[in-house]
Protein backbone atom coordinates (compact mmCIF):
# COMPACT_ATOMS: atom_id res chain seq x y z
CA UNK A 1 0.00 0.00 0.00
CA UNK A 2 2.43 2.81 -1.30
CA UNK A 3 1.00 6.15 -2.15
CA UNK A 4 1.03 7.03 -5.74
CA UNK A 5 3.71 9.89 -6.10
CA UNK A 6 3.04 10.85 -9.99
CA UNK A 7 3.07 14.74 -10.68
CA UNK A 8 -0.36 16.02 -10.72
CA UNK A 9 0.47 19.85 -11.03
CA UNK A 10 -2.01 22.01 -12.87
CA UNK A 11 -0.33 23.65 -15.98
CA UNK A 12 -0.12 27.35 -16.13
CA UNK A 13 -2.04 27.33 -19.40
CA UNK A 14 -4.92 25.51 -17.44
CA UNK A 15 -4.94 28.20 -14.50
CA UNK A 16 -4.64 31.09 -16.97
CA UNK A 17 -7.62 29.92 -18.93
CA UNK A 18 -9.74 29.28 -15.81
CA UNK A 19 -8.77 32.90 -15.02
CA UNK A 20 -10.13 34.05 -18.66
CA UNK A 21 -13.40 31.67 -17.71
CA UNK A 22 -13.98 33.70 -14.76
CA UNK A 23 -13.70 36.86 -16.54
CA UNK A 24 -16.00 36.24 -19.51
CA UNK A 25 -18.40 35.04 -16.51
CA UNK A 26 -18.39 37.87 -15.23
CA UNK A 27 -18.67 39.73 -18.26
CA UNK A 28 -21.28 38.07 -19.06
CA UNK A 29 -22.71 38.99 -15.49
CA UNK A 30 -22.39 42.53 -16.13
CA UNK A 31 -23.68 42.75 -19.73
CA UNK A 32 -27.24 40.99 -18.53
CA UNK A 33 -27.39 43.37 -15.57
CA UNK A 34 -26.50 46.43 -16.90
CA UNK A 35 -27.03 46.69 -20.54
CA UNK A 36 -29.70 44.28 -20.89
CA UNK A 37 -31.42 45.20 -17.55
CA UNK A 38 -32.43 41.65 -16.45
CA UNK A 39 -32.41 42.16 -12.81
CA UNK A 40 -29.76 41.14 -10.26
CA UNK A 41 -30.72 37.72 -9.53
CA UNK A 42 -31.60 36.86 -13.23
CA UNK A 43 -28.01 37.73 -14.25
CA UNK A 44 -26.14 35.88 -11.12
CA UNK A 45 -28.42 32.47 -12.56
CA UNK A 46 -27.50 32.99 -16.11
CA UNK A 47 -23.73 33.80 -15.35
CA UNK A 48 -23.62 30.36 -13.09
CA UNK A 49 -25.83 28.46 -15.16
CA UNK A 50 -23.33 29.46 -17.96
CA UNK A 51 -20.17 28.21 -15.79
CA UNK A 52 -21.62 25.31 -14.79
CA UNK A 53 -22.45 24.29 -18.26
CA UNK A 54 -18.82 25.39 -19.34
CA UNK A 55 -17.19 23.27 -16.85
CA UNK A 56 -19.48 20.19 -17.63
CA UNK A 57 -18.47 19.85 -20.82
CA UNK A 58 -14.47 20.64 -19.84
CA UNK A 59 -15.28 17.15 -17.50
CA UNK A 60 -16.67 15.59 -20.58
CA UNK A 61 -13.73 16.18 -22.67
CA UNK A 62 -11.54 15.50 -20.08
CA UNK A 63 -12.88 12.20 -19.59
CA UNK A 64 -12.57 11.38 -23.01
CA UNK A 65 -9.09 12.66 -23.47
CA UNK A 66 -7.90 10.54 -20.23
CA UNK A 67 -10.22 7.20 -21.56
CA UNK A 68 -8.04 7.55 -25.20
CA UNK A 69 -4.64 7.81 -23.58
CA UNK A 70 -5.19 4.67 -21.55
CA UNK A 71 -3.78 1.29 -22.48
Amino acid sequence: MGVDKTDNAVSRLTVVSYMLLGAALFAWFLYGWLVQRQGFVASIGESAGTGFATLVLISIVGSIRRQRDEP
